[in-house]
């Protein structure tokens, strides 16, 4: 008899396991370009069937609200915040990284960062946005908590929109109103402003080594020691590393992101060239960079920095190697 070789045991495994299995459930905000690979690759890779992933809105934060989330997806900044109150949670993937963009008014006289100095800027606290509009202004040695300039939270003040037309008390409306001189947030507002104000009459900063999102898929210890939801997990994560390479060629994939999040195909391929589809690296350099994330978390969130051993903990790569042994 011919002994099989142990890789392929070891996939022939995960493939039984991962059948037996219930649906694996996704969770994701449902509006974002972040999340389309994941949609993209249920209905591309799977066919019909009880075992099929399911889809659902949501985050990280989910997989304590709703028992039956195992894969939660976020920005490193909601990962972090989670990961302190719940050090079961493992970053196992890295999605897409994603420059920001802050869009400042010219009206306002601003050319440079520095121009911001007493000017209110739009963001959304506690989110990743507000730590890449903290970040881009503290190189430009400009701090809100002195006075240097106001955070406008537009959570609480207005609202993010991301299809045109948008309507008063949103991004970009209240920057063309003058309700506040500059924004910085994720895609697609950005874009938006800039094409309601025109080019010539914004100014655009962005820095990918002081900040960009780096957007990630999450799952519990629990789920990850369960042989059967770990199967699931590991049979999706290769499925997504195929889709990919798709994303990395935007007309392959455009009209179903469009479809998906009901953008027009022009405004996404604007902002396509800010996302660097993954799967990227879950090694020294991610460390190094939640490291500095959580610098600015703990003090934004009044509280101790996690240790880099703990963010070392966080990080769990066994995952995506088990899907290249698939």
């Amino acid at each position: 008899m011919r002994l099989l070789p142990f890789r392929v045991l070891v996939a022939s495994c995960y493939l039984l396991s991962a059948e037996l299995g219930a649906a694996l459930k996704i969770a994701a905000n449902l509006n974002w370009i972040e999340h389309t690979p994941l949609l993209y690759t249920i209905n591309n890779s799977y066919s019909a069937g009880p075992d099929r992933p399911i889809m659902m809105d949501g985050g990280v934060i989910t997989l304590s609200d709703t028992s039956d989330i195992i894969i939660g997806a976020n920005s490193e900044t909601q990962g972090l915040k989670q990961y302190f109150l719940h050090k079961n949670y493992r970053l196992i993937y890295v999605l897409v990284e994603v420059t920001y963009r802050l869009v400042a008014n010219k009206i306002e006289g601003v050319q440079t960062l520095a121009d911001l100095k007493g000017k209110k800027i739009g963001t959304f606290n506690g989110t990743s946005a507000e730590v890449f509009v903290r970040a881009l202004m503290d190189n430009a040695g400009l701090n809100p908590d002195v006075g240097d300039y106001t955070l406008v939270n537009t959570l609480v003040n207005g609202s993010m929109c991301m299809r045109a037309p948008c309507g008063p008390g949103t991004l970009p409306a209240m920057l063309k109103q003058r309700e506040i001189d500059a924004f910085g947030c994720w895609e697609t507002a950005p874009e938006l402003a800039i094409q309601d104000l025109g080019e010539d009459n914004v100014r655009v900063f962005q820095n990918a080594t002081l900040f960009r999102e780096i957007f990630s898929l999450y799952a519990t210890a629990e789920a990850l020691s369960d042989t059967k939801q770990r199967a699931q997990i590991v049979r999706y994560i290769k499925s997504v590393n195929k889709t990919l390479e798709l994303f990395k060629t935007p007309e392959k994939v455009l009209p179903f992101v469009s479809r998906t999040i009901n953008v027009p195909e022009t405004v996404i391929g604007n902002v396509w060239e800010n996302h660097v589809w993954g799967p990227g690296s879950l090694g020294k350099e991610l460390i190094d960079f939640l490291e500095m994330e959580e610098t600015y978390l703990g003090r934004m969130d009044n509280r101790t920095a996690m240790s880099r051993a703990d963010l070392e903990n966080f990080v769990d790569a066994s995952v995506y190697e088990d899907a290249l042994e698939l």
